[in-house]
């Protein structure tokens, strides 16, 4: 017969485990508190036996057997609980409350015993125990003295019973919390058990209840519904990482077909140049290979959430860096350029991502300033902390409206039409920004000078490293 669930869960059986040592404890305890009660109890009883004995010996000693016998007719006529037996040198019975001692071969040594007193109560006998001391007068006679401890007895044998109704109260009430505990274990297992059944089953947006108890449980909850976050957002971000891949590219391929079906029409017609035809499609395929790397590093910064191996580095040194390759291209198309790098600023993130991210700040600041303008690339530390690398260029701008949506993949102004491009830049810098746990910003320039401005100053803003 298979036990219910609840009697196989490990609460309970570890409910079980401690009620059974408690068991053992509490067994040994009332084993202690009979051997010393009863313990106790007979050796009070037998300093009383042992006084009166001495008393009567020495009213022997002062007035002979007469004042003996005497004495004990009268305190066995007392409600003294004692039993006396007075007997000739012989043995044979002089006076006292009991017939014959219960003592049967005696050494006239003095001579503890227990015994039974039997007594008639409402027409039945009862026995109850008892406990003597025998000696041998100086003159030969023999006195016996004992108590009824009954009494004593019936008194330990209640309070070991009190402490067995109490031990076994106080295992019924542990079974029962054992049950309880039991169940709101199961409880909130089984909520767990049915978000993993669910997430196995496919659905990806079940998540575990978190009670507020603030206990381990809750904790239990909250690492589980972390890590279905994590993988929710991971799983769409691989579906969004082919959809977009498979939409995007869409665009830039059908051009290139278009292109070399036209290259290849007017080949056929005596009027085109197959090598400019072959530069322009090799051209066009580069961009879409930059297209495609620029989505792709998008989508997995996107699905995993953060930065993948993200190391401690000055990105100052970085910028300097980046600025080595840019700065022969202003040079060639007649813009000014300037650096104001702070040394000493370390974050921790993806180094290649950053550097991407800056290359892609100044990529579109060359690209859109004309010649006769300026562009200054600084790194600083903000009042909050945060390292900022900034650019900033006197190019025409981007408006206000327009900041926001500037960002999104595949946007692209009107006074940037003419100029080649995917309009991915700034998506993959905020992408970068997002994943550091850091944030784009994008500001008007210097303003307007003459024909130029009113520029654009783009910041990528990052959490400084401990």
């Amino acid at each position: 017969m298979r036990l219910p669930r609840i009697f196989r869960t490990t609460p309970f059986r570890l409910t079980l485990l401690f009620l059974a040592l408690f068991a053992a404890a509490a067994s040994a305890f009332l084993a202690y508190i009979y051997i010393a009660t009863a313990g106790e109890a007979t050796r009070r009883t037998d300093r009383e036996i042992l006084r009166e004995m001495r008393s009567l010996t020495g009213a022997y000693d002062r007035a002979g057997v007469n004042a003996v016998n005497q004495s004990l007719i009268e305190r066995a006529a007392s409600e003294r609980p004692f039993l006396y037996l007075l007997m000739s040198p012989d043995g044979k019975r002089i006076s006292g409350s009991i017939e014959e001692s219960p003592i049967e071969r005696f050494d006239g040594q003095p001579a503890w015993t227990t015994f039974q007193v039997s007594e008639v109560v409402g027409g039945r006998l009862l026995k109850h125990p008892a406990r003597g001391l025998q000696e041998r007068l100086s003159g030969g006679e023999i006195l016996f003295v004992g108590a009824d401890v009954g009494e004593d007895e019936a008194y330990v044998v209640n309070v070991v019973r009190a402490l067995w109704g109490a031990g076994a109260l106080v295992i019924i009430l542990g079974l029962a919390g054992g049950v309880l505990v039991s169940r709101n274990v199961s409880r909130s297992m089984a909520s767990l058990t049915g978000v993993v059944d669910a997430v196995r089953g496919g659905d990806l947006a079940a998540r575990a209840p978190v009670r507020g108890a603030r206990d381990e449980f809750d904790e239990l909850a909250a690492g589980v519904n972390e890590m279905l976050d994590r993988l929710e957002r991971s799983m769409a971000g691989h579906r969004h990482a082919g959809d977009a891949i498979a939409h995007d590219l869409r665009s830039p391929l059908t051009r290139l077909r278009a292109r070399l079906e036209a290259a290849y029409l007017d080949v056929e017609a005596g009027r085109g140049d197959p090598t400019q035809a072959l530069a322009q499609a090799l051209e066009d395929t580069d961009g879409v290979l930059k297209t495609f790397s620029a989505v792709l590093a998008i989508a997995r910064l996107q699905a995993a959430g953060t930065a993948p191996d993200p190391t401690a580095f000055d990105l100052a040194e970085l910028a300097g860096d980046v600025a080595e390759l840019y700065e022969p291209l202003c040079e060639d198309k007649g813009i000014e350029f300037g650096a104001e790098l702070s040394r000493g600023l370390t974050v921790r993130a993806n180094r290649e991502f950053v550097a991407q991210a800056l290359a892609n700040i100044l990529d579109n600041a060359v690209k859109y300033t004309p010649a006769g303008g300026a562009i200054m690339l600084r790194v600083r530390r903000r009042s909050s902390g945060d390292v900022e690398a900034s650019v900033t260029d006197t190019g025409p701008g981007v408006p206000d409206a327009d900041r926001a949506r500037v960002v999104e993949r595949f946007v692209r102004l009107e006074n940037s039409r003419n100029q080649p491009g995917a309009g991915l830049g700034l998506s993959l810098v905020a992408a970068v920004a997002e994943a550091h746990a850091g944030r784009l910003e994008l500001d008007e320039g210097p303003g307007k000078v003459g024909e130029m401005g009113p520029g654009l100053r783009v910041a990528l803003v990052l959490p400084r490293a401990s």
